[in-house]
Protein backbone atom coordinates (compact mmCIF):
# COMPACT_ATOMS: atom_id res chain seq x y z
CA UNK A 1 0.00 0.00 0.00
CA UNK A 2 1.45 3.34 -1.09
CA UNK A 3 2.16 5.84 1.67
CA UNK A 4 0.82 9.32 1.01
CA UNK A 5 3.52 11.98 0.69
CA UNK A 6 2.72 14.82 3.12
CA UNK A 7 2.48 18.37 1.92
CA UNK A 8 5.42 20.59 2.76
CA UNK A 9 5.30 24.20 3.94
CA UNK A 10 8.35 26.45 3.81
CA UNK A 11 8.16 29.18 6.46
CA UNK A 12 10.74 31.80 5.59
CA UNK A 13 11.52 34.92 7.56
CA UNK A 14 13.41 36.45 10.48
CA UNK A 15 13.97 35.73 14.18
CA UNK A 16 10.24 35.32 14.74
CA UNK A 17 10.26 32.26 12.50
CA UNK A 18 13.49 31.11 14.14
CA UNK A 19 11.70 31.22 17.49
CA UNK A 20 14.02 33.62 19.28
CA UNK A 21 12.69 34.54 22.72
CA UNK A 22 10.84 31.28 23.35
CA UNK A 23 13.07 28.86 25.29
CA UNK A 24 10.02 26.84 26.30
CA UNK A 25 8.75 25.59 22.93
CA UNK A 26 10.96 27.14 20.28
CA UNK A 27 8.60 29.77 18.89
CA UNK A 28 5.27 29.93 17.08
CA UNK A 29 6.56 28.13 13.99
CA UNK A 30 8.07 25.27 15.98
CA UNK A 31 4.78 24.96 17.87
CA UNK A 32 2.95 24.69 14.55
CA UNK A 33 5.46 22.10 13.31
CA UNK A 34 4.90 19.93 16.39
CA UNK A 35 1.14 20.35 16.24
CA UNK A 36 0.92 19.28 12.61
CA UNK A 37 3.32 16.41 13.23
CA UNK A 38 0.78 14.96 15.62
CA UNK A 39 -2.04 14.98 13.06
CA UNK A 40 -2.60 12.00 10.74
CA UNK A 41 -2.27 14.09 7.57
CA UNK A 42 -0.51 17.13 8.91
CA UNK A 43 1.89 18.86 6.51
CA UNK A 44 5.64 18.98 7.11
CA UNK A 45 6.88 22.39 8.22
CA UNK A 46 10.35 23.72 7.44
CA UNK A 47 11.06 26.78 9.65
CA UNK A 48 13.68 28.86 7.83
CA UNK A 49 14.11 31.91 10.01
CA UNK A 50 17.35 33.90 10.16
CA UNK A 51 17.86 36.51 12.86
CA UNK A 52 18.11 40.03 11.49
CA UNK A 53 16.79 39.20 8.05
CA UNK A 54 14.74 41.79 6.25
CA UNK A 55 12.90 41.65 2.97
CA UNK A 56 16.00 41.89 0.78
CA UNK A 57 17.83 39.03 2.49
CA UNK A 58 14.76 36.81 2.42
CA UNK A 59 14.34 37.57 -1.28
CA UNK A 60 17.98 36.65 -1.91
CA UNK A 61 17.59 33.16 -0.45
CA UNK A 62 14.03 32.38 -1.52
CA UNK A 63 14.61 30.06 -4.49
CA UNK A 64 17.46 28.16 -2.89
CA UNK A 65 15.63 27.62 0.39
CA UNK A 66 12.50 26.41 -1.36
CA UNK A 67 14.05 24.19 -4.02
CA UNK A 68 16.44 22.29 -1.76
CA UNK A 69 13.64 21.03 0.50
CA UNK A 70 11.65 18.85 -1.82
CA UNK A 71 12.66 15.64 0.02
CA UNK A 72 11.86 13.46 -2.97
CA UNK A 73 13.22 13.65 -6.49
CA UNK A 74 11.55 16.24 -8.73
CA UNK A 75 9.34 17.42 -5.90
CA UNK A 76 9.14 20.89 -4.41
CA UNK A 77 7.29 22.15 -1.34
CA UNK A 78 3.64 22.86 -1.94
CA UNK A 79 3.40 26.09 0.06
CA UNK A 80 5.36 29.14 1.23
CA UNK A 81 4.56 31.21 4.30
CA UNK A 82 6.38 34.55 4.40
CA UNK A 83 6.92 36.18 7.79
CA UNK A 84 9.13 39.19 7.23
CA UNK A 85 9.13 42.97 7.49
CA UNK A 86 9.66 43.87 11.13
CA UNK A 87 13.41 44.43 10.72
CA UNK A 88 12.79 46.67 7.73
CA UNK A 89 10.78 49.10 9.89
CA UNK A 90 13.72 50.00 12.16
CA UNK A 91 15.30 53.46 11.94
CA UNK A 92 19.07 53.58 12.19
CA UNK A 93 20.95 55.66 14.74
CA UNK A 94 18.09 57.74 16.10
CA UNK A 95 14.27 57.72 16.31
CA UNK A 96 13.97 59.81 13.13
CA UNK A 97 16.88 58.21 11.30
CA UNK A 98 16.69 56.51 7.94
CA UNK A 99 14.73 53.24 7.88
CA UNK A 100 16.62 50.06 7.08
CA UNK A 101 14.39 49.82 4.00
CA UNK A 102 12.16 52.76 3.15
CA UNK A 103 8.46 52.27 2.56
CA UNK A 104 8.60 52.64 -1.23
CA UNK A 105 11.47 50.19 -1.50
CA UNK A 106 9.72 47.79 0.84
CA UNK A 107 6.50 47.80 -1.16
CA UNK A 108 8.28 47.42 -4.49
CA UNK A 109 10.50 44.61 -3.18
CA UNK A 110 7.53 42.86 -1.61
CA UNK A 111 5.56 42.97 -4.85
CA UNK A 112 8.50 41.43 -6.68
CA UNK A 113 8.99 38.79 -3.97
CA UNK A 114 5.34 37.75 -4.02
CA UNK A 115 5.47 37.40 -7.78
CA UNK A 116 8.59 35.22 -7.65
CA UNK A 117 7.36 33.13 -4.74
CA UNK A 118 3.99 32.52 -6.38
CA UNK A 119 5.78 30.93 -9.33
CA UNK A 120 7.24 28.34 -6.94
CA UNK A 121 4.20 27.48 -4.81
CA UNK A 122 1.05 28.97 -3.29
CA UNK A 123 2.00 31.80 -0.93
CA UNK A 124 0.61 33.06 2.37
CA UNK A 125 1.86 36.08 4.34
CA UNK A 126 1.92 36.80 8.06
CA UNK A 127 1.57 40.25 9.62
CA UNK A 128 3.85 41.96 12.14
CA UNK A 129 4.09 41.83 15.93
CA UNK A 130 4.22 44.93 18.16
CA UNK A 131 7.25 46.56 19.72
CA UNK A 132 7.81 48.47 22.95
CA UNK A 133 9.24 51.85 22.12
CA UNK A 134 10.37 52.49 25.70
CA UNK A 135 12.96 49.72 25.36
CA UNK A 136 14.62 51.23 22.29
CA UNK A 137 17.22 51.44 20.85
CA UNK A 138 17.73 47.78 20.06
CA UNK A 139 21.42 46.80 19.99
CA UNK A 140 22.18 50.47 20.77
CA UNK A 141 21.49 51.50 17.18
CA UNK A 142 18.05 50.47 15.90
CA UNK A 143 14.88 52.33 16.82
CA UNK A 144 11.60 50.47 16.34
CA UNK A 145 8.24 52.24 16.67
CA UNK A 146 4.61 51.18 16.55
CA UNK A 147 3.93 53.86 13.94
CA UNK A 148 6.41 52.30 11.56
CA UNK A 149 5.21 48.77 12.30
CA UNK A 150 1.64 49.82 11.52
CA UNK A 151 2.76 51.44 8.28
CA UNK A 152 4.69 48.42 7.06
CA UNK A 153 2.01 45.93 8.01
CA UNK A 154 -0.43 48.03 5.98
CA UNK A 155 1.99 47.73 3.04
CA UNK A 156 2.08 43.97 3.51
CA UNK A 157 -1.70 43.86 3.41
CA UNK A 158 -1.85 46.13 0.35
CA UNK A 159 0.61 44.02 -1.62
CA UNK A 160 -1.17 40.79 -0.69
CA UNK A 161 -4.54 42.20 -1.69
CA UNK A 162 -3.20 43.26 -5.08
CA UNK A 163 -1.50 39.90 -5.61
CA UNK A 164 -4.51 37.91 -4.33
CA UNK A 165 -2.37 36.32 -1.61
CA UNK A 166 -3.86 35.31 1.78
CA UNK A 167 -2.72 37.67 4.54
CA UNK A 168 -3.06 37.31 8.31
CA UNK A 169 -2.85 40.68 10.09
CA UNK A 170 -1.51 40.44 13.62
CA UNK A 171 -0.75 43.89 14.96
CA UNK A 172 -4.22 45.21 15.68
CA UNK A 173 -5.36 41.93 17.25
CA UNK A 174 -2.34 41.73 19.52
CA UNK A 175 -2.50 45.38 20.55
CA UNK A 176 -6.20 45.05 21.40
CA UNK A 177 -5.27 42.93 24.41
CA UNK A 178 -4.07 45.05 27.36
CA UNK A 179 -1.61 42.28 28.22
CA UNK A 180 0.38 42.68 24.98
CA UNK A 181 3.46 44.27 26.63
CA UNK A 182 3.83 41.07 28.66
CA UNK A 183 4.26 39.14 25.41
CA UNK A 184 7.57 40.82 24.55
CA UNK A 185 11.09 40.11 25.74
CA UNK A 186 13.03 42.72 27.67
CA UNK A 187 14.53 44.08 24.44
CA UNK A 188 11.08 45.33 23.40
CA UNK A 189 11.35 43.64 20.03
CA UNK A 190 11.27 39.86 20.23
CA UNK A 191 8.27 37.89 21.37
CA UNK A 192 8.75 35.87 24.55
CA UNK A 193 7.21 32.44 25.13
CA UNK A 194 3.79 33.93 25.90
CA UNK A 195 3.96 36.09 22.77
CA UNK A 196 4.92 33.19 20.54
CA UNK A 197 2.01 31.26 22.03
CA UNK A 198 -0.40 34.04 21.05
CA UNK A 199 0.89 34.20 17.49
CA UNK A 200 0.85 30.41 17.22
CA UNK A 201 -2.82 30.29 18.23
CA UNK A 202 -3.72 32.74 15.50
CA UNK A 203 -1.64 31.02 12.83
CA UNK A 204 -2.89 27.56 13.80
CA UNK A 205 -6.53 28.66 13.44
CA UNK A 206 -6.06 30.77 10.29
CA UNK A 207 -8.73 29.61 7.81
CA UNK A 208 -6.55 30.23 4.77
CA UNK A 209 -3.72 28.11 6.18
CA UNK A 210 -6.10 25.36 7.27
CA UNK A 211 -7.59 25.32 3.78
CA UNK A 212 -4.13 25.04 2.20
CA UNK A 213 -3.21 22.22 4.62
CA UNK A 214 -6.45 20.34 3.95
CA UNK A 215 -7.14 20.24 7.69
CA UNK A 216 -10.51 21.95 7.85
CA UNK A 217 -12.56 18.72 7.87
CA UNK A 218 -10.28 17.15 10.47
CA UNK A 219 -10.48 20.20 12.70
CA UNK A 220 -14.25 20.49 12.32
CA UNK A 221 -14.91 16.84 13.13
CA UNK A 222 -12.42 16.19 15.91
CA UNK A 223 -12.09 19.63 17.44
CA UNK A 224 -8.30 19.41 17.13
CA UNK A 225 -6.82 22.61 18.53
CA UNK A 226 -3.20 21.85 19.31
Amino acid sequence: MAVAVPRKLIVIGDSGVYGWGDPEEGGWCERLRRHWMGLPEGPVVYPLGVRGDGLERVAARLEHDVRCRGELRRQQPQGILLAVGLNDTARVGRPDGRPQLDADGFLFGLEQLLQRASQLAPVLVLGLSPVQEEAMPFADVLWYSLEQVRRYEALLEQACLEADVPFLPLLRQLLSDPAWPDWLSGDGLHLNSAGHREVYRRVRDWPALLAWAGLEPLRAVTGVSG
